[in-house]
């Protein structure tokens, strides 16, 4: 049976910490597959952060991310290495005028 629509389930939001009614939020799966339920803990953003998002798709980001142990080196680390396997795997990084 399917769970009350009713209850007032609140989330936290990822990205800026506020705890917000569920109805106030958008689902996030880092998986960039939000629609395959099966087996899936969703993590929440509120809607101004979701609506910050940039929507572009994202492949293969996740899978760089963790290549280059995300979260877990110091920053100005993670960053060059970042840039120099983007540059690497990709091409030179320049912005659009």
């Amino acid at each position: 049976m399917w769970p009350s629509r009713t209850r007032t389930e609140t989330v936290t939001c990822l990205a800026c910490g506020t705890e917000r009614p569920r109805e106030e939020a958008r689902e996030y799966d880092k998986h960039g597959d939000r629609w395959d339920r099966d087996d899936k803990t969703f993590e929440h953003l509120c809607k101004p952060c979701h609506s910050d998002l940039c929507h572009h798709p994202r492949d293969e980001l996740e899978a760089l991310l963790v290549d280059l142990e995300a979260g877990e080196r110091e920053r100005d680390a993670f960053l060059a290495s970042y840039l120099s396997t983007v540059e690497e795997r990709y091409g030179t990084l320049e912005e659009e005028s």
